[in-house]
């Protein structure tokens, strides 16, 4: 027997599109507004969850609410208010021979299942882009994210009810190994589930899932920096990348240097002195944590070569003032966002300019790179006749 609440979000999500563009986006902006207001609850709640958890711990920062990061998930949600809608896009028109009208369009997945570790905001980037995209959600956070979490759903469950909004569009499931498996196996209510957190959580979803899955993969990333990099550009990029915040998965892991600028490499490595503890081994290794892997190569190739057997595909930089240099970097290197003297913080659907992110997709078939609006769709085939009959 299926889970009650897979069936309520699952009806629930029919009556989304009656939902005006127009009111979506004045729900998100109530809802942004209701972070602002409730700060003090939403910290208190956080607070309780970090209680719990060692400040050691690479998790500990990616837990952590504070003012400033909730005033900037209400911005995210304003700004994601403010984008084209995603849906009713005509992809295709086309009239056969036979007179049959053809459009392809735009549409809603239904219900996104999200399984996520010790993220709070994904809670809230979730719904906004779910909402905002004709889609329901059923969350499963984390037992250490458990109070943040409930009391984030509990708030925006608020805002719905008081706008006359079903309030089942969105959905807690509790922080339990068994919650997990019913998500993926709730075939029928589950019409896609992504899994955001470490390399473990996803390997596990992709092997036990009877549900349709999207990959928000692990980063393990590199930036390289070349025989022809500009060394104040550099200390610039790869200071930014491994220290601006170390747990997120954009964080830079491992630094390649060419051979040909050894000399530099102290000069290199200067902003991060007292911060980050070196490692000249440990490839393939997301550190989430102020710890730096370093290799030192002979050549463009060497790099490749060394990217292509411990990269996971998320993201990848290089450092060089060579253009042909840069070209091949970005042709070779087989990852969703490939940077040319910029650093891989920027892997962000903010960032990009799409109002907020669920994730950040490392698989080749379906989204690439952060998902955002457009990515939380998919599409139907709408065929017009008048009495055709097929030979």
């Amino acid at each position: 027997m299926a889970n009650p609440l897979f069936e309520s979000t699952k009806n629930a999500s029919y009556s989304i599109s009656g939902i005006s563009d127009e009111k979506r986006n004045a729900v998100l902006c109530k809802v942004a507004d209701a972070i602002i207001v409730n700060t003090h609850l939403l910290l208190e709640a956080n607070s309780r969850d970090l209680a719990k958890m060692d400040s050691a711990n690479p998790l500990y920062d990616r837990l952590q609410l504070t003012a400033d990061r909730l005033a900037g998930i209400a911005n995210d949600m304003r700004n994601v208010a403010t984008l084209p809608s995603p849906l009713g896009h005509i992809t295709c028109d086309n009239t056969l021979p036979n007179g049959l009208h053809l459009r392809r369009i735009s549409v809603p997945f239904g219900v996104i299942g999200m399984i996520y570790e010790a993220r709070p905001n994904v809670s809230f980037d979730v719904f906004s882009l779910c909402f905002k995209s004709g889609n329901a959600c059923v969350l499963k956070g984390g037992k250490d994210a458990d109070e943040s979490n409930r009391t984030i759903v509990a708030l925006i469950k608020q805002i719905l009810s008081e706008e006359g909004i079903n309030p089942d569009i969105v959905n807690l499931l509790p922080a339990t190994h068994e919650a997990t498996a019913e998500m993926l196996n709730a075939v029928g209510y589950i019409d896609l589930c992504i899994p955001r957190g470490g390399k473990k959580l996803i390997e596990f979803v992709r092997d036990n899932a009877r549900v349709p899955v999207i990959e928000t993969g692990a980063g393990v990333v590199h930036t390289y920096f070349d025989k022809d990099g500009d060394l104040e550009k550099g200390k610039a990029i790869v200071n930014n990348g491994k220290t601006r915040r170390v747990s997120v998965c954009n964080a830079l892991d491992c630094l390649l240097v060419h051979r040909d600028r050894l000399s530099d490499l102290d000069e290199l490595l200067s902003p991060m002195e007292g911060k980050v503890e070196f490692h000249y081994d440990n490839y393939g290794k997301e550190w989430m944590s102020h710890n730096l892997s370093i290799c030192i190569v002979d050549s463009l190739e060497q790099a490749l070569s060394h990217i292509r057997r411990y990269s996971s595909g998320h993201s990848e930089a290089i450092i060089t003032e060579n253009p042909t240099t840069a070209e091949i970097f970005q042709q070779q290197v087989d990852a969703a966002c490939v940077y040319v003297n910029a650093p891989t913080s920027f892997t962000d659907g903010a960032q990009f300019g799409l109002g907020a992110e669920i994730g950040i997709s490392t698989q080749k078939l379906g989204p690439r790179g952060p998902m955002a609006l457009n990515e939380m769709t998919t599409y139907k085939w709408l065929i017009d006749g008048n009495g055709q009959t097929r030979k």
